[in-house]
C-alpha cells in the first residue's frame, strides 16, 4: 500500500507523546484548508467511530484544543473537576473521569495544530513539570518535521477522517514466531518462511521490501508499526531497545510484533554516533490458546475481547451462543460493525466511558425483539474484555418499538442519551445566527439520537421557508419550500398545532399522510414544532436510516430541546433585525468617496467583524479644510446600533471642528468635552492629523488610540513616535499634545484600528509589527492595491471578534525628470 506521508508523520508523534506521559489515547489535530477549522487527523488507542462528534473543532469553540491552538499555549487537565470549570462543554460530551493533556504544534510563526494525550486522573495532584516538558518536547519536534514537509511541498492540512493508529502494547506468551530483519535507510526486508506464513503470504513470494510487509498489515497497524520503529530507532539509551505492537491477523488472532536495533558500526573516531537503521523484529502468533478457551468455554458469560479500536480479538463458545454469531463472522472486525446494536448512542456513551475513564462500565442491552443482554465492560491498557449474560426483559423496556432493538431502555440508557443534549443546550447559547444555530443542532443532536438528516423550515408571512437542510437527497426538499399553513403536511401541523409527530417508520408516514412524497430512505422520521415564549418560529425535521422506536424518555427530550432551538433561532433573527439597522447606519455613516488631490492620494478600508451580527465603531474620514487635509481614524467602544451611532456622532464632530479650522488639539479636545456631553459612560479612541500636501507637514495627535505607521520611499518603516492623551469620554479637561512630522514624497502614512493587529492570545506589539512588515514589503502598483494586500496578509483569521479600519495616505513624486518614479 503506498502510506501516506502526512500521517506517517503524525502517528510516531501521537503515540511518542502518549508513551512519554503515561497515557492510554493520543492523537492530533491539524489545520484544515476551511478557515479557523480544524481537524481530527490521527487518533491513537481509541476507536475513531465512536469520537466523530470531536473530529472537527473550531478554533473559537471553548474546548482546550482550540483555546490550545489559538493561544499558543498548553492546556493541562488534571481531572474532570478542573476540566469542568475550565471547560464545562467538553465534560458535557464527555462526562468521565479522565486526565488530558494538549500542547500546540507550531514552528516559527506557523502554527499548524495542537497534540492531544488522554491518560488517567489524578484527582488533587496537578499535571507535574516532567509530563508538561514531555509533551511541549514532542510537540516542537512534530513541529519541525511538519515545517518540513511543509517546505517540501507537501501540504500540511488536514480534510479527511481520521486515521486510527495503533498504540505498542505489552507482551504475550509465544505460540508461532517468525522473524524479520529491516534496514529501514534503504526499505529492504529480510522474512522468514514462517514470518511469512503467519501473515498469510508465500514465503517464495515475498519481495523483500517494507512496502510488501505494510500490504500484509491493516492501515492503522501500519501507523503504528512506523511509530513503534521511530521510537526505537531514537532511543536514547545504550543497548537494544524493544518495543512491542499488537497487530491484527488475516483470521483475526492477535499477532505481537517486537522490534529491536541492531548495533551500528562505530563512526569515525571523534565524530557523531551513527543513527540506527537496522532493526530485528519478532513477529508472535499467541494463538487462540486452548487452555484459555477451555477456561473461558467453562464460564456461564461470554467473554470477548476487542482491542482499543474496536477489532475483535477472542470469542468464547457461550458469546457465540448469546450473540448468535460464530467466530469467524467475529474476529478481526470492528465490534461495531460486526455487532451493529452496539453502535446506538446510548451503547456508544458506555464504551467511551469505559475506555476514557480505564474504569468498569455495566449496562443492559436491548439487542433483538426478545433478547437482552447484560453487558460488562472491562478496559485496559492493550484492550477491552467484554462479559454478557442473558437477562429477562426489564419492566422499564418499551412496549411500542416498530423495529427490534428500537428506543431506549434501561436509566442507564436514558442518562446517557442525555449529555449530548446537555452540549447541545450549552452550544445554543453561543450561536448567534440562524446559520449557527443549525450547524450547533447538525453537530450536536444529529449524534445525540444518531440521527442522520435534519431539516428546519422557518416562519414568515405565513408560511414555512427552508433554512437549513443536511443528509436529504439534492433537491428533495425543495417541493416543500415555501409551503403554507392550511397545507396537510406533518412539517405543517406540528407547528399549528403545537404538538411534536413520531413516526418509527415511513410507511408509517405514508399511512398517516397518504400521498406525501417520500425520499428513498426508510427509517423513522421526529417532527418537531419550534416554539418559542408562545410563538411560532418554525418546524424541525430528524431522519433516521432505519426504522426505530421513539421512548417516552427521547420524546420528552426531544420536545424540550425543540423548544431551546427555537428560541435561539428567534434570538437569532433579532440579532438579524438588528444588525441590518446596524450595518445600514454604518455604511450611511462612512464615507463613500475621499477627496482626490494631485499630489496626496488616500484609501480607506473597512471589514465588520465575523463573530456575531452586532456592527462595531471603526470609522475613518478625509476631510479637506483650511489648515490642509485632516485623515482622522477612530474606535468607538462596544458593539452595536449604539456604537454605530456613536461612531457617526464622533466623525460628524470631528468633521465640523476640522472645517472651522481648529488646530489638531483643539479638534480632539472639543470631541472630547461633545462626547461626554452627549454620552457620559461611553468612550472612544482616535488618531487625527492634518497634512499639507505641499510641503509634506504633518501635525497629529491621538487620544488612547495606537500610533500611526510611516513608510519612507526606500521601503523602511517606522512606528511614529506620537505622543497622545487619554481616551475620548473620559476626562473633560483632557489635553492632547500636537506632534510634528514630515511625510516625504514617496512616503505612505497608515492609519488603522486594533482589529488590524490584535489576535486573542497575542500580544498587540506582535501585531503592529506583522503590519510594519508587511508595509515594508508591499510594492503594489497603486495605493489601493497595497490596501487590499494589507487586508489580506494581516486579516488572516477568517472570524474575528473586532471591526477592522484602515486609512493609507500617499504624497506622490511630482511628474518630472528628476522626481518621477513608480507608486510604491
Amino acid at each position: 500500500m503506498v502510506t501516506d506521508t502526512l500521517a506517517m508523520a503524525l502517528a510516531p508523534a501521537a503515540a511518542d507523546a502518549t508513551r512519554s506521559v503515561g497515557g492510554y489515547a493520543g492523537g492530533v489535530y491539524l489545520r484544515s484548508r476551511t478557515k479557523g477549522l480544524l481537524r481530527l487527523a490521527v487518533l491513537a488507542g481509541l476507536p475513531v467511530r465512536l469520537f466523530r462528534p470531536w473530529w472537527r473543532m473550531h478554533v473559537n469553540r471553548p474546548f482546550p484544543v482550540a483555546e490550545a491552538f489559538r493561544s499558543g499555549r498548553a492546556v493541562h487537565l488534571a481531572d474532570a473537576e478542573e476540566a469542568m470549570r475550565r471547560f464545562p462543554q467538553l465534560m458535557a460530551g464527555l462526562p468521565y473521569p479522565f486526565g488530558s493533556l494538549f500542547a500546540p504544534v507550531s514552528a516559527g510563526r506557523d502554527r499548524y495544530g495542537v497534540l492531544v494525550v488522554l491518560r488517567t486522573a489524578t484527582p488533587g495532584r496537578p499535571v507535574d513539570d516532567t509530563d508538561r516538558r514531555r509533551m511541549h518536547a514532542t510537540a516542537t519536534r512534530l513541529g519541525a518535521v511538519l515545517a518540513d514537509l511543509d517546505a517540501a511541498g507537501t501540504p500540511v492540512a488536514w480534510d479527511r477522517e481520521p486515521a486510527p493508529v495503533q498504540l505498542p502494547a505489552s507482551a504475550a506468551p509465544p505460540v508461532r514466531t517468525g522473524r524479520l530483519e529491516w534496514r529501514v535507510d534503504t526499505g529492504a526486508v529480510t522474512a522468514d518462511a514462517e514470518l511469512c506464513r503467519i501473515l498469510g503470504t508465500d514465503p517464495g513470494a515475498f519481495p523483500g521490501t517494507v512496502a510488501a510487509l505494510e500490504a500484509l498489515l491493516a492501515p492503522e497497524d501500519v501507523y503504528g508499526l512506523w511509530a513503534v520503529a521511530r521510537q526505537v530507532t531514537e532511543a536514547g539509551e545504550p543497548g537494544p531497545a524493544a518495543r512491542h505492537l499488537w497487530l491484527g491477523g488475516r483470521d483475526g488472532r492477535p499477532l505481537l510484533l517486537e522490534l529491536t536495533r541492531r548495533p551500528e558500526p562505530p563512526g569515525p573516531a571523534g565524530g557523531p554516533r551513527p543513527r540506527p537503521a537496522h532493526l530485528a523484529g519478532t513477529l508472535v502468533d499467541p494463538g487462540a490458546g486452548p487452555a484459555l478457551a477451555t477456561a473461558a468455554d467453562r464460564l456461564p458469560a461470554g467473554v470477548l475481547s476487542a482491542d482499543r479500536l474496536g477489532r475483535v480479538t477472542y470469542v468464547s463458545g457461550r458469546a457465540e451462543t448469546l450473540l448468535g454469531l460464530d467466530r469467524p463472522a467475529l474476529l478481526g472486525r470492528v465490534l461495531w460493525d460486526a455487532l451493529p446494536w452496539t453502535g446506538r448512542p446510548a451503547y456508544e456513551d458506555h464504551f467511551r466511558a469505559a475506555l476514557i475513564s480505564d474504569d468498569p462500565v455495566h449496562f443492559l442491552a436491548h439487542r433483538t425483539a426478545s433478547s437482552w443482554l447484560s453487558v460488562s465492560l472491562h478496559p485496559g491498557h492493550d484492550g477491552m474484555t467484554v462479559l454478557l449474560s442473558a437477562v429477562d426483559e426489564p419492566p422499564y423496556a418499551p412496549r411500542s418499538v416498530a423495529a427490534p432493538g428500537g428506543g431506549l431502555g434501561s436509566p442507564a440508557d436514558r442518562a446517557a442519551v442525555l449529555y449530548r443534549p446537555v452540549a447541545l443546550a450549552i452550544a445554543l447559547t453561543e450561536a448567534v445566527t440562524a446559520r449557527q444555530v443549525s450547524e450547533v443542532v447538525t453537530e450536536e443532536l444529529l449524534p445525540a439520537f444518531g440521527g442522520r438528516q435534519l431539516a428546519i423550515y422557518l416562519l414568515s408571512e405565513r408560511h414555512l421557508h427552508l433554512a437549513w437542510e443536511t443528509g436529504f437527497p439534492q433537491g428533495f426538499l425543495d417541493r416543500f419550500d415555501g409551503v403554507g399553513l392550511d397545507a396537510r403536511l406533518p412539517g405543517v401541523e406540528t407547528l399549528t398545532s403545537g404538538r411534536p409527530l413520531f413516526f418509527e417508520s415511513m410507511q408509517r408516514l405514508a399511512a398517516a399522510y397518504p400521498g406525501i412524497p417520500l425520499d428513498a430512505h426508510v427509517g423513522a422520521r421526529a417532527f418537531l414544532p419550534l416554539i418559542a415564549s408562545g410563538r411560532p418560529v418554525g418546524s424541525c425535521i430528524l431522519g433516521f436510516d432505519q426504522p426505530r422506536g421513539f421512548s417516552p424518555e427521547e420524546r420528552t427530550v426531544l420536545t424540550a430541546l425543540a423548544g431551546l432551538i427555537a428560541q435561539a433561532l428567534q434570538r437569532a433573527r433579532r440579532y438579524d433585525s438588528e444588525a441590518a439597522l446596524a450595518r445600514g447606519l454604518q455604511d450611511a455613516l462612512l464615507p463613500h468617496r475621499l477627496p482626490r488631490l494631485a499630489q496626496v492620494d488616500t484609501v480607506g478600508r473597512y471589514l465588520p467583524g465575523t463573530q456575531g451580527m452586532d456592527v462595531g465603531g471603526d470609522w475613518y474620514d478625509v476631510v479637506e479644510t483650511p489648515r490642509g487635509l485632516a485623515l482622522a481614524i477612530g474606535d468607538v467602544q462596544g458593539h452595536g446600533v449604539s456604537a454605530a451611532a456613536t461612531m457617526g456622532q464622533l466623525r460628524s464632530a470631528v468633521r465640523a471642528f476640522a472645517l472651522a479650522g481648529h488646530d489638531p488639539s483643539e479638534v480632539m479636545s472639543g470631541t472630547n468635552r461633545l462626547l461626554i456631553d452627549l454620552d457620559p459612560g461611553q468612550f472612544a479612541s482616535c488618531c487625527y492629523g492634518v497634512l499639507d500636501p505641499g510641503t509634506g507637514l504633518l501635525q497629529a495627535v491621538r487620544a488612547g488610540h495606537l500610533p500611526p505607521l510611516l513608510r519612507h520611499p526606500d521601503g523602511r518603516t517606522e512606528v511614529v513616535d506620537l505622543s497622545g492623551g487619554v481616551v475620548l469620554g473620559v476626562d473633560a479637561d483632557a489635553t492632547y499634545p500636537v506632534t510634528e512630522l514630515r511625510l516625504p514624497r514617496g512616503g505612505v502614512l497608515a492609519l488603522f484600528t486594533d482589529g488590524l493587529v490584535e489576535q486573542p492570545g497575542t500580544d498587540i506589539d506582535l501585531g503592529v509589527e506583522r503590519l510594519r512588515g508587511a508595509l515594508s514589503a508591499l510594492r503594489p502598483a497603486s495605493l489601493s492595491a497595497a490596501a487590499d494586500r494589507l487586508i489580506d496578509v494581516t486579516a488572516q483569521d477568517g472570524d474575528r471578534p473586532d471591526d477592522i479600519a484602515l486609512l493609507l495616505a500617499a504624497r506622490w513624486p511630482r511628474p518630472g525628470p528628476s522626481e518621477g518614479g513608480d507608486r510604491p
